[in-house]
């Protein structure tokens, strides 16, 4: 039993502590809950490790240590702890990302060692619904991606993340964790397209993170000759539509907050502003 204030990595056998912390807040955890509920807490199956801070004995905060660097449920004290683990383990992530306020703490203490960082996108507003707008008709031909349309999502797929991120995903290993992501979406049913009449995609979204109380939408894009047309809000209600009846009854994303378009797009279909994420890309 611990008894002091401290930090360690988390063990398999401590999966319930920290599904009970990620509980706390379903909406906001729900990319890193999916990947526990799925993967458990091994960190060869998880993709990272996952640091866990305890008071007087009691689990109360979280880190991912991944692929991204992502605090969960982070008190000041535990964002300090993180911060110095990261800071003796060495960056390995590609990014840093959470809610505002403890991601913003975690990279004030960390910009000294990891810095300067490609890009800072400090408020990114959290947006959640639990219905459908009535003022906007879903999308009639948008529809799951099958798994033989591999080769025609992704295009699309690469030509989004390298607009939002500003670096391509066919880097480094060139492309195969980014064209495997994509096939699982692809797979479980949650990879969505409207498709032109020569097989061009228009618009796209995936249901990301997904577990039996909230998931996620991301990677929404509309082709950019098809831009201005309003293709996007009426497209985002049809993947709202399929994530609140086969998925969740919660759905969520966040945007950055320079881009007015998609906000306004969102708002439109019934989203509101709970709170805000803060992303460190590298």
């Amino acid at each position: 039993m611990l008894t002091q204030t401290t930090s360690r990595v988390l063990e398999p056998s401590d999966l319930d502590a920290a599904l009970a912390v990620l509980d706390r807040d379903p909406v906001t955890n729900a990319f890193v809950t999916a990947r526990v509920q799925v993967a458990g807490l091994d960190p060869w199956r998880l993709g990272g490790e996952m640091w866990g801070w305890y008071e007087d004995g009691m689990l109360t905060s979280l880190c991912y240590a991944g692929a991204n660097l992502v605090p969960i449920g982070a008190t000041p004290r535990a964002v300090r702890a993180f911060a110095d683990r990261a800071r003796r383990a060495g960056r390995r992530c590609s990014s840093i990302v959470g809610p505002a306020e403890s991601t913003a703490q975690l990279w004030r203490l960390l910009e000294p060692y990891w810095g300067p960082a490609r890009e800072v996108r400090a408020h990114q507003p959290l947006m959640i619904t639990d219905r459908v707008s009535a003022d906007v008709a879903p999308d009639p031909l948008v529809r799951r991606v099958r798994k033989d349309e591999m080769d025609t999502i992704m295009p699309a797929c690469v030509a989004m993340f390298t607009e939002e991120v500003g670096v391509s995903p066919m880097a480094g290993d060139g492309g195969l964790l980014y064209q495997a992501r994509v096939a699982e979406l692809v797979g479980s049913g949650r990879s969505f397209a409207r498709l032109a009449d020569d097989g061009k995609v228009v618009f796209k979204a995936e249901i990301g993170a997904a577990t039996a109380q909230a998931c996620q939408i991301q990677g929404v894009w509309v082709a950019p000759e098809y831009r201005g047309r309003g293709l996007a809000a009426p497209g985002m209600a049809a993947v709202l539509r399929y994530a609140l009846s086969d998925v969740a009854p919660v759905v969520s994303l966040y945007v950055n907050d320079f881009n007015t378009a998609a906000r306004r797009t969102y708002r439109r279909v019934g989203f509101q502003e709970t709170g805000a994420f803060m992303s460190v890309l590298f």
